[in-house]
C-alpha cells in the first residue's frame, strides 16, 4: 500500500473509531486496535469487495466495527477523499449486524446511535444459528463460524445462500486448519481475545481451506481464496464466494 493510501487508511481508522468514545474507553481502544491491526478492513475497501452492495448483513458483528468502517468510508467517498486508483467507495443503504453477546450490541447501539436512528444501521442480539437473516446483497462473516459444530456451520451457510440474490456475495474469513504453526497461533490468540471480551470459549470446529472451498462450491458459490494474514502471524484466509448472476 502506498504512503498516500496508508495515510488515508490511518485517517479512516480514526474516523471509524471515534464514535466508540460514546460507548466507553474500552470500546474506543478496541475499535482503534482492531481496525488498525486487522488487514481485512483495508482490503475490503482497496479490493472493492463491497462496492455497489446496498444491503449488507454482518454475522457476528461484535460492537459493529464493520458498520462504522463502511459508513466512514462512504462519507469519505462522498467528501471526495477516496483514493482514485481504488474501486468505488461502499454506498450501503443499510448495514445489519447480528451478534450473540448483548454487551457488544449495546456498545454498537450506543456508538452508532445516529446511524441507527436514521435507519442506516441496525443491530440484533441473536444466535446466528437461529437468527432471521432476511435478504441481503452481501453477507460478511469474519472469524465466527468455527465457534459452532460443522453441521451448524453448514446450516448457517445454506441459509446465507438462500438470503442472497443472483450475483450476491459472501465474504467469509476462516482459519486454515492445515496452516500448521500459524493456525495454532491463530487459535491461541482467539482464546485470549475471546476471553477478554467476556466469552467462554470451548471447542473450536475448524476445517482445512480445501474443505471450506468444497462446502461453498457445493452450495453454488464460485469461490476465490485470498490470504488475509499480512502483518500477522495467523493462518487466516478470506473466501470471496460469489453467486453467478444467472443462479
Amino acid at each position: 500500500m502506498s504512503s498516500r493510501h496508508s495515510s488515508f487508511i490511518q485517517r479512516l481508522i480514526g474516523e471509524a473509531a471515534a464514535p466508540y468514545r460514546a460507548a466507553g474507553l474500552y470500546a474506543w481502544f478496541f475499535a482503534r486496535g482492531k481496525l488498525g491491526g486487522d488487514p481485512v478492513f483495508a482490503h475490503l475497501l482497496s479490493a472493492g469487495l463491497l462496492s455497489g452492495r446496498r444491503r449488507i448483513l454482518d454475522i457476528g458483528c461484535g460492537q459493529g466495527l464493520l458498520t462504522s468502517w463502511l459508513l466512514s468510508a462512504q462519507a469519505a467517498g462522498q467528501a471526495g477523499r477516496w483514493p482514485e486508483t481504488w474501486p468505488a467507495a461502499p454506498q450501503p443503504d443499510h448495514v445489519r449486524g447480528i451478534e450473540l453477546m448483548a454487551h457488544d450490541v449495546a456498545r454498537a447501539d450506543s456508538a452508532l446511535a445516529p446511524a441507527v436512528s436514521a435507519g442506516r444501521a441496525s443491530f440484533v442480539q441473536a444466535d446466528m444459528c437461529h437468527a432471521e437473516f432476511g435478504a441481503a446483497d452481501a453477507v460478511v462473516i469474519l472469524d465466527v463460524l468455527h465457534y459452532v459444530p460443522l453441521a451448524a456451520q453448514d446450516q448457517v451457510l445454506a441459509r446465507v445462500r438462500r438470503s442472497l440474490p443472483p450475483g450476491g456475495v459472501l465474504l467469509l474469513r476462516v482459519g486454515d486448519a492445515a496452516g500448521g504453526l500459524r493456525f495454532a497461533i491463530s487459535n491461541w490468540v482467539d482464546h485470549v481475545v475471546t476471553t477478554l471480551r467476556g466469552h467462554r470459549l470451548g471447542t473450536l470446529y475448524c476445517r482445512p481451506l480445501a474443505a471450506w472451498q468444497d462446502t461453498l462450491t457445493r452450495l453454488g458459490f464460485v469461490v476465490e481464496a485470498q490470504s488475509m494474514s499480512e502483518g500477522t502471524p495467523f493462518a487466516n484466509v478470506l473466501l470471496v464466494a460469489r453467486l453467478p448472476a444467472d443462479s
